[in-house]
């Protein structure tokens, strides 16, 4: 089957790179995309400086026909998407090799890290495609112009702003694991007001996080029950144009989850009693854990445009809600975890000249955590920042700028700042391009106040810990050759991170807590592409990324893999039919310390890994669409963390009516 796999790929690429004169064509004028992330201001893509930026269009998500943002992103080079188990398990996203504490989620702007979480990530588990417009992915640290959590990257989810005659559309589907889900919503514009509005419901039996097809670790009756996830998701985007130069807007999300869950003991199998010395088996015991979760997004915005909208200024207030709510074997509740993050401030941008932008804001932001049984924890940060934009030599030559300076409420002042500038040599179709930037990260709430929990030796947070540093670069090129029909080019990149804050446990007392690491963590690697736009509706793209982490002791981080691989084609025939594939190849990988098999063999690696993913919808006429999918064809047995099971070949269909 190995074989048959890799000759599938091999021939696939192949075909792709073969010249195909008969099937070119003109080339077709697009509009053109735009991005905020990388600048905090609207900016066509090809001027947004040297960042190193990935936009993910409502077209490709639509394509793909995935439910959730990990599934969509999965493919982005210096990308790392960790599941621990099935649809509504915990899931985090790691850019350039970096803890996932480093990547800051956006969703509209609005800050989806979990202040109640260990480490203050972002859990992308409940996060479903529905009502989003486009998803921008920035790599490179960018604490210059959003703070902490930014040190090596961002993502931001865009939701989608009603446009034109107003529509409606419900839909539903079914598929793999009694997997349904039931959908619609409502976009337009009426006279003054535009709106974009969905809801979705999923419901899945799921299969057991305890990867049953995993003969190294505890099968039978542990392993055997299901770990569904029930997810109801809301989304709005709502606007009124008071004058031309006037508008105020809002946008929100709610998700609430359900997912079961199982104990993890080296192996994720709920079949452990805790409550006796010695701990017992109990492989017929009661199973009903699980994490019940509620999530709330939210962002007002009063914006204007002043002097012929040279000047453009938005106050805003945004904020965000976060609870999860954890229920042990019988049912009873274990844990309550409460975050909130609520940030208001002001945004200003100036075009000084055709050349030069000047933007700049404050920001007042405030976070808390509840954790069970203890009295709330918060801190605030006040921030100030400034960037310049110039498009110099006819736009050939951009450079982006920025500085910031954070006030934190425990640890006093941190200025961080970006340079990033591209170069553009029309004569050869070739784009240079390169930034640095300083970042800072400031410890988690959890990560300094967390309760001891004297049972487990763990001795609580460590309020002594310092802000973690880092400093970043990358610089690569982009070739355009055949009037742009065929892109290719390549990134090197390498960050350094300073005072890495970590989990240590003491060897002589077994006791444990949180403390800066000595010495520096290291990330560097090469991201490459290669895009062939033959004709209008065929498209190919194959990314690689290559990835070397090392820590203080100059050991590999874990589950980081060193190579990856994605191949993406898009075809779309008689505006009717859309076809798209995606092959998917992940090297082996280390496994953090406490992985063991059924036998207390300690497993060091993670078996690498081979996903072919297709998609296809037909639109019937305007008002309907039947459309389908299969996920991992070759139905791969592999694993993204030790012991927790992935989706095998699993097969999807639906119908949507737009009216």
């Amino acid at each position: 089957m190995q074989w048959r796999k890799i000759i599938f790929v091999t021939g696939l690429v192949v075909v792709c790179m073969l010249p195909t004169g008969l099937m070119a064509q003109e080339p077709e004028t697009t509009m053109e995309e735009v991005v905020v992330t990388a600048t905090r201001t609207e900016t066509a893509l090809d001027k947004a400086g040297g960042s190193s930026v990935t936009l993910i269009t409502a077209e490709d998500i639509a394509a793909k026909n995935q439910t959730t943002v990990e599934d969509v992103i999965k493919g982005v080079p210096g990308v790392d998407v960790l599941s621990t188990g099935g649809p509504g398990s915990s899931s985090s996203i790691s850019i350039r090799g970096a803890d996932a504490k480093n990547t800051l989620v956006l969703i509209d702007g609005i800050m989806a890290n979990d202040t109640s979480s260990t480490n203050r990530t972002a859990d992308l588990a409940n996060l479903t495609t529905d009502n989003i417009e486009r998803i921008e992915v920035v790599r490179g640290p960018l604490s210059a112009l959003y703070g902490s959590n930014a040190t090596a990257g961002v993502v931001n989810i865009i939701t989608k702003k009603g446009h034109g005659k107003p529509s409606l559309y419900i839909g539903s589907e079914y598929g793999t694991y009694d997997t349904w889900k039931t959908y619609g919503g409502a976009s337009g514009q009426w006279e003054k007001l535009h709106f974009s509005f969905s809801a979705s419901q999923t419901d899945t039996n799921g299969f057991s996080m305890a990867n049953d097809r995993n003969s190294a670790i505890a099968g039978g009756p542990n392993t055997d029950e299901k770990d569904g996830w029930d997810n109801t998701t809301l989304s709005g985007n709502f606007g009124v144009d008071i004058t031309e130069n006037f508008d105020i807007s809002t946008v929100v999300r709610k998700i609430k989850s359900e997912v079961d869950v199982d104990d993890y003991n080296g192996f994720a199998a709920d079949q452990w009693n805790y409550n006796v010395w010695p701990f017992a088996l109990v492989p017929y015991g009661a199973k009903k854990q699980k994490v019940e979760s509620d999530q709330w997004f939210y962002r007002f915005d009063i914006h204007n445009r002043f002097f012929e909208g040279k000047f453009d200024s938005r106050f805003f207030y945004k904020g965000a809600e976060q609870e999860r709510d954890g229920f042990d074997a019988d049912g009873n509740p274990s844990y309550d975890y409460e975050g909130q993050s609520i940030e208001t401030g002001w945004q200003g941008s100036l075009m000084v000249a055709d050349w030069n932008e000047i933007s700049g804001g404050y920001t007042y932001f405030e976070e808390s955590y509840d954790q069970t049984n203890t009295r709330e924890k918060d801190t605030d940060i006040n921030s100030y920042w400034v960037s310049d934009q110039l498009f110099l030599f006819d736009e050939a030559l951009i450079v982006v700028a920025g500085l910031r300076v954070d006030n934190h409420e425990s640890f006093g002042t941190e200025t961080t700042w970006q340079v990033a500038p591209s170069y553009r040599i029309d004569q050869t179709g070739t784009t240079l391009k390169a930034s640095y930037g300083t970042g800072f990260r400031a410890p988690s709430l959890y990560e300094l106040f967390a309760d001891a929990i004297p049972a487990y030796l763990f001795l609580g947070g460590n309020p002594d810990l310092d802000p973690e540093e880092s400093e970043g670069w990358d610089a690569g090129f982009e070739q355009a050759v055949f009037d742009g029909k065929l892109t290719f080019g390549g990134t090197y990149f390498y960050t350094k991170y300073k005072d890495k804050i970590e989990f240590v446990v003491d060897p002589a007392t077994f006791t444990s807590t949180y403390a800066n690491l000595q010495g520096d963590t290291t990330t560097e690697g090469v991201e490459a592409f290669i895009q062939w736009l033959p004709m209008k509706d065929l498209s190919f793209l194959l990314n690689y990324t290559f990835t070397d982490t090392e820590d203080p002791d100059g050991e590999d981080l874990v589950r980081r893999p060193e190579n990856k691989v994605h191949f993406n084609s898009r075809y779309r025939m008689f505006d009717r039919a859309t076809f798209n594939l995606d092959v998917y190849w992940v090297d082996e990988c280390k496994t953090i310390a406490s992985a063991v098999d059924r036998f207390g063999n300690r497993v060091e690696e993670l078996d690498d890994y081979f996903l072919v993913n297709l998609a296809a919808s037909y639109d019937i006429n305007s008002h309907v669409q039947l459309y389908g999918k299969i996920d991992n064809l070759f139905d791969e047995n592999y694993e993204e963390a030790w012991s927790y099971a992935t989706p095998g070949f699993s097969l999807y269909g639906g119908v949507k009516f737009t009216f």
